[in-house]
């Protein structure tokens, strides 16, 4: 039970820390899950959304940063996401990366069990 507790303790610390890591968010949302800390568990996914969304927005820029001319790579990239049919007409993107699709479904999960525990 120490052991737990320990781990626990080090999860959070990383999930507060922002680590990229999926390993330390899963952990915690199960171990919030199986305690029934729904409202913990909502926060926690939100922030591991908002974190993962940063980094992926914060790569993308790294990229084009280094790039000499931004304007027509990005038009480019652009072109080539909606003729491969990985963005909308609004641009809006049709693919997320693996630890953000299974933490939306989840989202929507914890969102409906508070709303019941609510509404008894």
């Amino acid at each position: 039970m120490a052991q737990l507790t320990e781990n626990i303790a080090f999860y959070e610390q990383q999930a507060k820390s922002g680590s990229i890591d999926p390993f330390y968010y899963d952990r915690l949302m199960v171990y919030y899950r199986k305690h029934k800390e729904y409202k913990k568990e909502l926060i926690l996914i939100n922030k591991a959304l908002k974190t993962f969304a940063d980094h992926f927005k914060k790569q993308t820029d790294e990229i084009l940063a280094v790039a000499k001319s931004k304007a027509a790579i990005k038009r480019l990239s652009e072109k080539i996401n909606r003729s491969a049919g990985l963005v909308d007409k609004k641009g809006n993107p049709h693919y997320m990366p693996e630890p953000m699709v299974r933490w939306i479904k989840r989202k929507k999960t914890v969102q409906e069990k508070i709303s019941r525990s609510k509404s008894l």
